[in-house]
């Protein structure tokens, strides 16, 4: 009875962070579930303390990536890239297509996908209404480039951190094994994009000629960005834990780019979505009360049978059951659960890769996927733009499948 009340009480959370009831932010549904767990003795208070505590370094990891997002986005960066896309667009829709393609997979690459959904969203709309551009084509770029380039490093996604937790690879052998897959994931995603809005870009740009510039502060705020993707890279190489380098790195930053101007500070502290936090701990304790239900258990056992299959089969096999799953209830506590589950078996090199990109990669697929998807579609929301879970769905079911094939074959090809 008390497992059927647990699966009842997380299909509730995740129904109320995905749908909103009420308008109530997601952070307040997640806590609900927490706290409901706790309350119906389902889940001791001791162990819900220690599931949040658990989540620690993806804390301070988005922390750092939201400070800097949001400095980027008063500073005017992300706005300068996009203005630059238009210029640099010489008046044709399809070549703004690919230059707003690339600024998006290099803000996922070096800020994590995150800060593509909940920064450079608004800001590609902004160019695409100077453009006088249909904006559908372009904000699905940020929405679908957001996973397909978010396992580039192992710092463009917090579900990667969750997933691999205290044994997420150095830089090198993490490169070795994803740079390729990663290609082959962006290139198939920008290639089925494209093609599905083919006729919405046809046509010439507006505002072409216009310059964008950057301010003096800008140009502080891009630097310390760059200075902290360095940061994070060196971390990586060695194998050191990524939130506390980042977190320390986007403090640093906002101090050098405000030149510590205690109001300016106060402004982008203001606007970073403290909400997320308490949705990610939420998200924490509800996989640690499935956990003691019997889902880690259960997921377990799936992967062990996937690794008794042939090479690919297996991997493949994982990478779209957890996508699967990624779907009905976020990548976020799928990624939590797989991580958890990858552990109590000793799981081969390329199932345990093949889950990483299924939980990255395989959000793409609907609106109900990935943490970074939902803050998109809240980012749309405050620009008076509505897209359905059913225009969504359509859009992904195309782009989803191809890119996540040919990157889990190629991650499975590459493993040891």
């Amino acid at each position: 009875m008390s497992t059927v009340l647990v699966w009842s009480i997380a299909a509730g959370t995740i129904a109320g962070v995905l749908f909103r009831p009420k308008d109530w932010p997601e952070a307040v549904w997640a806590c609900l579930g927490a706290v409901l767990l706790v309350i119906c003795g389902l889940l001791p208070i001791a162990r819900a303390g220690a599931a949040i505590a658990k989540g620690t370094d993806v804390y301070l990891f988005l922390t750092g990536m939201m400070m800097l997002a949001e400095l980027a986005r008063q500073k005017g960066v992300f706005n300068w890239l996009a203005g630059l896309a238009v210029s640099a667009s010489k008046t044709s829709q399809s070549r703004l297509f690919t230059l707003v393609f690339g600024v998006g997979a290099l803000v996922t690459v070096f800020l994590s996908n995150d800060a593509t959904a909940v920064v450079l969203t608004p800001a590609v709309y902004a160019a695409v209404q100077k453009a006088r551009s249909k904006p559908l084509p372009y904000l699905l770029i940020c929405a679908f480039i957001a996973n397909a380039a978010s396992f580039v490093l192992p710092i463009s996604n917090p579900a990667n951190l969750v997933v691999y937790g205290k044994h997420l690879p150095p830089l090198a052998p993490w490169l070795r094994t994803f740079l390729l897959p990663s290609v082959l994931s962006i290139g198939a995603t920008y290639l089925v994009l494209r093609w599905i809005v083919r006729d919405d870009i046809k046509g010439r740009v507006q505002g072409g000629n216009d310059r964008a510039q950057l301010s003096g502060d800008g140009r502080r705020a891009a630097w310390g960005i760059l200075g902290t993707g360095a940061v994070l890279i060196s971390a990586s190489a060695l194998g050191l834990n990524l939130g506390l380098p980042t977190c320390i790195s986007a403090v640093a930053a906002v101090l050098i780019a405000t030149r510590a101007s205690a109001s300016e500070i106060t402004r982008v502290l203001k606007r970073v979505a403290w909400s997320v936090l308490p949705l990610v701990a939420g998200l924490f304790v509800l996989v640690e009360a499935l956990n003691g239900a019997g889902a880690l258990h259960d997921v377990g056992a799936l992967f062990a049978r996937c690794a008794a299959l042939p090479k690919f089969a297996g991997a493949l096999a994982s990478a779209f059951g957890i996508a699967a799953l990624s779907n009905l209830m976020n990548n976020l506590p799928s990624g939590l659960l797989a991580g958890g589950a990858l552990q109590t078996f000793a799981s081969p090199a390329h199932i345990r890769d093949a889950v990483m990109i299924g939980v990255d990669l395989g959000p793409n697929l609907s609106v109900t996927g990935s943490l970074a998807t939902v803050l998109w579609l809240i980012a749309l929301r405050r620009e008076g733009e509505q897209i359905s879970g059913w225009q969504f769905l359509k859009a992904g079911s195309l782009v989803m499948p191809p890119a996540l094939l040919l990157a889990t074959a190629a991650a499975a090809l590459l493993s040891r």
